[in-house]
């Protein structure tokens, strides 16, 4: 019996859920938005939406251009962690930190998740 090879095609590729960290830029200002499991696949903008809005530009070319390359495209690194965290906070500061999204125009779990990740990446924790 014959050993069969199964390819993955590119739309496999494309719909992959790669983790997005985002960072202020110290440099110019604004954000940067990166995909750590691409390599210098990134994304900036003045705003935390248009970093992400870059990124998810930067991430589509990326594994294109990797693909037709045929240079090997990782799988996102999967953990045991779903990416949940339910956390009680008072009324007020989850009233500020809506009104602070919607400025931003992200939502309050995307703004979260910047906040906590400039917070990580100006100093580690661990």
């Amino acid at each position: 019996m014959s050993k069969v090879t199964v390819t993955k095609d590119l739309d496999y590729y494309l719909s992959l859920n790669f983790t997005l960290t985002i960072r202020p830029d110290a440099d110019d200002g604004g954000f940067i938005a990166e995909f750590p499991d691409l390599q210098y696949c990134l994304g900036t903008g003045d705003t935390i939406e248009e970093a992400i809005n870059d990124a998810m530009i930067a991430k589509r070319e990326w594994i294109k251009a990797s693909f037709e390359d045929g240079i090997k495209i990782p799988e996102p690194m999967t953990e045991e962690h779903n990416g949940r965290i339910s956390l009680r906070i008072p009324k007020s500061l989850h009233r500020k930190i809506n009104e602070i999204a919607k400025r931003e125009g992200v939502s309050a779990n995307q703004f979260l998740s910047s906040l906590i990740s400039m917070g990580i990446g100006k100093k580690s924790i661990f």
